[in-house]
C-alpha cells in the first residue's frame, strides 16, 4: 500500500465538546472529491469558537484500521492538516455523530526498536460492533472500501455542514460534504490521528507482535 503522504484528493481510491487551544490551518481543497476519498476513522481535533482546533499534535507516525462493516450516524468531512514539529500532512477530517466498526483491527508498527528490532502495536476487538464511538473526528490519509452514503450533501460549504457533531465544520468557502448516515464494507484507512468523545471496545485485545504485522495485508 502507499504511504500515508502520497494520497491526493482528487483520487478514487471516529454532546458538546470543550473547546481546546491552539488553531488547525485548513487545506483548502483544489478539487472535487469522489464518494471514493471520503471516509472514516480519526483526528486531533476538539471544538473552539465554532470551528476545530488542534487538541493535540500528531506523533509523526500514522496508523491503519481495518473493518468488515463500519456504520456511521451523522457524518461530516472537509479538509484539514494534521501537523507535528517536523511536518504537516493533508487530511480529510470526518466525523461522525456515532459509529459502530465490526471486527475492528487497529496496528501501528514501530520499527528499529534497540536489541528487538521493529515492533507491531495491535488492538482487536472482534465481533458485530467490536468498536463503538460518540462524537468521533479522524484524521484521514488514506481510504478503501466500499461507500454507501444515506442523504448525501456533497459540496457543501465546509462552515456549513451541520449533520456531524457539534462544532464539526471547516473554513469557510472550502469543500465539505454530509450525511445523515454512511455505510462502509471492508474498511481500510490509514491515519494520523483519532478524538472522541467516548470510545468503547467489545473484548478488546492489545498484542505487541515481532515485526511488520499491520492490519492490512
Amino acid at each position: 500500500m502507499r504511504e500515508a503522504d502520497d494520497v491526493e484528493f482528487g483520487e478514487e481510491v471516529e454532546p458538546e465538546v470543550a473547546p481546546v487551544r491552539g488553531r488547525t490551518r485548513w487545506l483548502r481543497f483544489a478539487g472535487t472529491l469522489g464518494v471514493g476519498g471520503v471516509l472514516a476513522g480519526g483526528l486531533l481535533v476538539g471544538v473552539g469558537q465554532g470551528a476545530f482546533a488542534a487538541s493535540f499534535a500528531v506523533s509523526g507516525t500514522s496508523f491503519e484500521v481495518t473493518s468488515t462493516h463500519l456504520h456511521g450516524e451523522g457524518f461530516v468531512q472537509f479538509g484539514g492538516v494534521a501537523a507535528n514539529a517536523d511536518s504537516a500532512h493533508p487530511v480529510a477530517v470526518n466525523a461522525f455523530k456515532s459509529a459502530d466498526l465490526d471486527n475492528f483491527c487497529q496496528s501501528v508498527f514501530l520499527p528499529d526498536n534497540p536489541l528487538i528490532g521493529d515492533l507491531t502495536l495491535r488492538i482487536t476487538a472482534d465481533g458485530p460492533k467490536g468498536m463503538h464511538a460518540d462524537n468521533m473526528v479522524v484524521d484521514v490519509a488514506q481510504v478503501d472500501g466500499d461507500f454507501t452514503l444515506h442523504t448525501p450533501d456533497i459540496g457543501v460549504d465546509a462552515s456549513q455542514v451541520s449533520t456531524g457533531p457539534v462544532g464539526a465544520q471547516g473554513r469557510a468557502g472550502d469543500f465539505g460534504m454530509q450525511a445523515q448516515s454512511i455505510d462502509i464494507n471492508n474498511l481500510k484507512q490509514v491515519a494520523w490521528g483519532t478524538s472522541a468523545q467516548t470510545i468503547s471496545f467489545k473484548g478488546m485485545s492489545l498484542r505487541i507482535v515481532a515485526g511488520n504485522n499491520q492490519c492490512i495485508k
